[in-house]
């Protein structure tokens, strides 16, 4: 009886480590899932950043590209309403 008793309380003690191993690896994989999409965020943020970053560099290099080279070209855009 004692034989029977201890084979059920080893059964009942596997069961349970196993449960708590599994609830152990779904929590770990969730905590993952959300550490993953965090660094996704920041990702997308300094994606976006950079973007903004370019468009404005090329914006500033366009207006550099068009502007007068001398001040007798300065002077003759002004007074045509170029500027």
């Amino acid at each position: 009886m004692c034989a029977l008793a201890a084979l059920m309380a080893s059964r009942w003690a596997r069961r349970l480590a196993i449960g708590i191993t599994l609830i152990g690896a779904v929590l770990l994989f969730a905590l993952n899932l959300r550490r993953a999409g965090e660094t996704a965020g920041r990702h997308a943020e300094r994606l976006n950043q950079m973007e903004r970053q370019n468009d404005i560099q090329r914006r500033m290099l366009e207006a550099a590209s068009n502007r007068s080279r001398h001040r007798d070209e300065l002077a003759e855009r002004l007074r045509d309403g170029r500027f």
